[in-house]
């Protein structure tokens, strides 16, 4: 990278912290570490290993600098695809985690009532006969489909296999219907594919990125991060539509402060201006589109005077930036965005991007949406398990959710709470905190409530963890082999995920902890390994892949082949009924739902409060990160956005007025209140929307550093609006009002 790329990136990722903290991941003190350890955090190792992140889900290549046992460093892997030997502030705070005094190190049985987060320690042995034992009973008494899984991490794997083994089709990971559900539906139902990840986008070659919701630069997935500053370096504009003045914002050629809800009738009135003024790539259009006509119908009356009163965007603005994104075309990029669960049109609104993608005929071009391709590597072989679930699985109802392409985990709480269309009785949760995934705290306690067992197999002791009967410590990312990752994307390759250091205390790897459990419920056929360096080796040999060059380099690079139209590649194909880019679907109108997007009206804040906006911070990944001393000196706590105008318009704070700093308490549509969180006073927020950084607030005991720190907007939101096409939890639908915070004495 040169020094202006890496002065962009920098920028980009840094906002107002301290960019050199930020370039470096690496901060004053060394977390965990005793005094004589003798090692300087930043220190070469003796010994470098490759392997791949899970600070985040991006999976960056990184190399672990080891001395004297411990990692001193890590640092991106020049060689991987992902990383190009750069990392984002979370991944080069890796050390954080390892050494994160706050770990859980033994395995733990409750012995008090649940969520009073009183546990004992006991041997491996006691902690998973008793697991073990628990299923067993479930089973018997109710089925094996009666277990649900919850994973969150590249480890869940081992765990999928093991519900597998055991009959229970109930596997969810709670990203699905509380993260990138909708959009993998909308484009689905467009394309025929969905966007995957890494999302298949050329942003590095685009002359126009249009970002929607999507802040790029605070959600900091390094190599779109570093794409996108290579194409600003280039002359590439940004148009950012966002009710905040986000990095990005700062970034764009166009702002749209648009109204909350209200991304449809954007969306649709660009498609008008583009439409009638015959921007689009009539050659695609013509070529790969079934519907246009119906299109072109149905946006005749959506101009950008008709999305005015809707949006809020001035009708000249959204015609300018309809223009201009039109005028960069094929090289326009929509991005497709990444947590797309808003207000419970989603899969509509992500469809209406699609749409608009496919008028600017940026679909398999450079600068667009590529098509990327995957290395052949065979999954591992292991015995068919004799046990098949004799039920359907529980996260929806006849009827309800038809495109859902994934379980549900809020429909399996659901499902916990009313038995319907059975009972669950068992809960395993690896490495997610359900208590800040999924929406209503309330209601995932009333599920736990009727378990007769829950599992957590984590890291740290999150909130979760609290609730359980029975908690595993694992190994964390920098102390285990997983399994290989063989990602579609526009380089292919193939990761390995190997052991650093050995696990410290008595933390144990996932595929450990699976293949006891296994053992113990009698399908140790199905674990016919006695290491996960076992399953990697198989697949690698499967695939003709050298081993040996793998671990020493951590990722092994396949043929590259063209990834667009523009490189050599021919016209696409489309997986949808009829074989092409359906703009007009008639398998939404056979369904019953409207077959274009159509716009919605959201709910408009009740006097004297707000609708409530959340997001992230280039540093953390959500709850996962905010307990990591090295990231949380970068940023200890979060606070709410308030314009200005509605700040001293506040009743309550007229002398002295609201300023940056003070502590306010937020209290939602529903009585809930917030623990105090710090007001951040700006004219860079829409006046009807107040904006917080989701992950804080934790009430976890065991979380020493991050208990505490700001508020948790998780449990703020006790009300959502599920999509009706497949089941996402729109949660941009809770509204706030402002309270002072109680100053104690």
């Amino acid at each position: 990278m040169s020094s202006i790329d890496r002065r962009q990136f920098i920028k980009i990722t840094a906002g107002s912290f301290g960019a050199a903290a930020l370039a470096s991941g690496l901060v004053s003190d060394w977390w965990g570490a005793t005094a004589s350890a003798g090692i300087t955090p930043d220190t070469d190792g003796d010994n470098v290993v490759p392997t791949f992140c899970e600070l985040c889900f991006w999976k960056c290549g990184v190399l672990a600098h080891v001395k004297n046992g411990r990692v001193t460093k890590i640092v991106g892997n020049p060689k991987h695809p992902l990383s190009r030997g750069r990392l984002c502030p979370r991944g080069t705070g890796g050390t954080g985690l390892l050494y994160d005094p706050d770990r859980l190190q033994k395995p733990l049985v409750r012995v008090s009532k649940r969520g009073e987060q009183r546990f004992e320690p006991v041997s491996w042995d006691a902690a998973l006969n008793r697991v073990a034992e628990g299923m067993e009973r479930i089973r018997k008494a109710h089925g094996p489909e009666a277990l649900a899984l919850f994973y969150h991490g590249f480890g869940g794997s081992w765990f999928k296999r093991l519900f597998k083994s055991f009959g229970s089709p109930n596997i969810a990971a709670p990203s699905y219907a509380q993260c990138r559900g909708p959009r993998e539906v909308g484009f689905e139902l467009t394309y025929g594919q969905g966007v995957g990840s890494p999302e298949p986008v050329d942003i590095e070659n685009t002359r126009c990125l249009t970002l929607i919701g999507s802040h790029l630069g605070e959600n900091t997935h390094n190599t779109q991060v570093q794409d996108m500053a290579r194409a600003i370096e280039r002359g590439a504009d940004l148009v950012v539509v966002d009710p905040r003045f986000s990095i990005a914002a700062g970034k764009a050629k166009y702002w749209l402060p648009i109204k909350p809800g209200t991304d449809i009738a954007l969306l649709l009135a660009w498609m008008n201006v583009i439409i009638s003024e015959q921007r689009y790539d009539a050659d695609f259009v013509a070529k790969h589109t079934v519907g246009f006509d119906k299109l072109k119908a149905h946006v005749a009356d959506k101009t950008p005077e008709w999305a005015y009163p809707l949006t809020g965007i001035a009708p000249q603005l959204i015609r300018e930036s309809g223009r201009f994104i039109a005028s960069q075309r094929p090289a326009s990029l929509v991005h497709p965005g990444r947590r797309a669960t808003w207000y419970g049109d989603d899969a509509q609104r992500s469809r209406a991007v699609a749409i608009l993608s496919a008028l600017l005929g940026s679909w398999g071009r450079r600068g667009g949406y590529l098509l990327p391709t995957s290395m052949e590597v065979p999954g591992d072989k292991y015995p068919k398990s004799a046990r098949k679930p004799h039920r359907p699985r529980a996260d929806r109802l006849p009827g309800k959710h038809p495109l859902a392409g994934a379980a549900l985990a809020s429909g399996l709480c659901d499902a916990t709470v009313t038995a319907k269309p059975y009972p669950i009785k068992g809960w395993m949760v690896y490495g997610t905190n359900l208590m800040q995934a999924l929406p209503d705290p309330r209601h995932t306690r009333a599920a736990i409530e009727k378990l007769d067992l829950l599992v957590a197999i984590d890291v740290l002791p999150a909130e979760i963890v609290g609730w359980a009967d029975v908690v595993l410590p694992e190994a964390t990312y920098l102390e285990r082999t997983d399994d290989l990752h063989v990602p579609a994307y526009k380089e292919p390759y193939v990761a390995l995920r190997q052991q650093v250091v050995p696990p410290m205390y008595e933390s144990k790897p996932g595929w450990w902890i699976a293949k006891q459990l296994g053992e113990r419920l009698g399908l140790g056929a199905q674990f016919n390994y006695q290491s996960s360096e076992d399953v990697v080796r198989r697949r690698a040999a499967a695939a003709k892949i050298d081993f040996a060059a793998l671990a020493r380099d951590g990722v092994v690079l396949g043929k590259r082949v063209p990834a667009c139209r523009d490189d050599g590649l021919p016209a696409p194909s489309f997986d949808t009924p009829s074989k092409k880019v359906e703009l007009y679907s008639d398998q939404l109108a056979k369904l019953g739902f409207h077959p274009m997007p159509e716009p919605s009206s959201p709910e408009e804040p009740p006097q004297g409060m707000f609708r409530l906006l959340t997001g992230r911070a280039p540093m953390h990944t959500f709850g996962r990160t905010t307990n990591n001393r090295q990231l949380g000196e970068l940023m200890s706590e979060n606070e709410v956005w308030i314009n200005r105008a509605a700040a001293r318009a506040l009743p309550g704070f007229e002398d002295p007025p609201l300023r940056t700093g003070d502590k306010v308490v937020l209290v939602n549509q529903d009585g809930i209140k917030s623990t105090p969180i710090k007001a951040r006073v700006t004219e860079r927020i829409r006046g009807d929307c107040v904006y917080m950084v989701h992950g804080f607030g934790h009430s976890a005991r065991g979380l020493r550093f991050a208990r505490g720190r700001g508020a948790c907007d998780s449990d703020l939101v006790t009300r959502v609006k599920v999509d009706p096409l497949m089941g996402g939890t729109g949660m941009n639908v809770n509204f706030v009002r402002i309270a002072k915070a109680e100053v104690r004495s």
